[in-house]
């Protein structure tokens, strides 16, 4: 025969009928250790990131902004000169022009390189055949790699009849036209370039973004009689507004820092119209030996695009969200 057990659980020693006894709930100061525990934990793992990406990103920034002080060749130690380096670059009669054709660059690239892979991405969406190979060749221009592709561009852009682009508007009963050589037509030839060149990034973008649009949208607006243009409008735009504001702030701040183009096509000219304000400092700092006026430059380059991203956030925030 087997004694009782000397220990019975108090659950078990309750009434049959009685209610069971509930724990009680971790109290605010248990829970918020948790919490300070577990954020004390992930800081812990994250902190390897954090720093490598200080020392390679935060730091030469903080460089950067000491470097606009002084003046230095880089090899012997750098001198102190205050405000000197921001005079001389205000001083420099290049510099209106040089920022008037950065923001001319920007607006031509949003002219054209905004709207043309949106409607490509659409158009190739609705291909039933064939939308493999278009997407090859969409992003084939990304792969070229960028001074490949300018100087082929710059080839194509030949002033006389054997252009390649003066040579298909012949057909047709156009130029020959002076591109990169005419001080109004060399920029608009450089926005053709740079939007050639990165537009199958966007494309692939807008077409990921276009899998995720419900396709009932777009029957409900074909049972309501819309043509293809107010399904665009009222169904496939809403739908990629986001992605569209995204791409539209990547696009001005790729804009705003313009240089591969100017720089391997027409070095700024002619007289002066393609000149941009990193090819400003590219001049300063590796023609001019000026490190100190460069870097200068470089920081105002950087603020600018401070403010212009927290303006367009502050502005697109409303209808980002709504």
């Amino acid at each position: 025969m087997t004694s009782a057990p000397t220990h019975v659980p108090a659950a078990a020693r309750e009434a049959p009928g009685s209610a069971p006894v509930r724990r009680r709930a971790p109290g605010p100061r248990r829970a918020s250790s948790q919490r300070r525990r577990s954020a004390a934990s992930g800081l812990v793992f994250l902190l390897p990131a954090l720093v490598l990406f200080g020392y390679f990103a935060w730091w030469p920034i903080g460089r950067s902004v000491v470097l606009a002080f002084q003046q230095t060749n880089l090899v012997d130690a750098p001198q102190w000169v205050g405000w000197q380096n921001f005079e001389q670059l205000f001083a420099d009669p290049l510099l209106p022009t040089a920022a008037l054709n950065t923001l001319w660059f920007a607006a031509l690239s949003l002219l054209i390189g905004l709207p043309i892979p949106l409607a490509v991405a659409v158009v190739m969406s609705e291909l039933r055949r064939g939308g493999a190979l278009a997407r090859v060749l969409a992003y084939l221009p990304v792969v070229i790699p960028p001074v490949v592709s300018v100087l082929l561009w710059k080839t194509f852009f030949n002033p006389g009849e054997q252009g390649v682009v003066n040579a298909a508007l012949g057909v047709v009963g156009l130029g020959p036209y002076p591109w990169l050589q005419s001080p109004d037509l060399a920029m608009p030839s450089l926005v053709i370039v740079a939007t050639w060149s990165g537009a199958g990034t966007a494309v692939l973008i807008y077409l990921a973004a276009l899998t995720g649009v419900s396709t009932e949208l777009y029957d409900a607006a074909e049972l309501d009689g819309a043509s293809v243009w107010r399904r665009v409008w009222h169904v496939t735009l809403p739908q990629l507004r986001g992605v569209i504001l995204v791409l539209l702030l990547l696009q001005i701040i790729g804009a705003l820092q313009v240089f591969t183009e100017p720089y391997v096509m027409t070095d700024g000219g002619p007289a002066n119209a393609t000149v941009t304000v990193l090819l400003m400092i590219y001049r300063y700092a590796f023609l001019f030996g000026n490190y100190g006026v460069a870097t200068a430059l470089s920081v105002l380059l950087a603020a600018g695009l401070v403010v212009v991203s927290a303006v367009y956030l502050r502005l697109t925030r409303a209808w980002s969200t709504s």
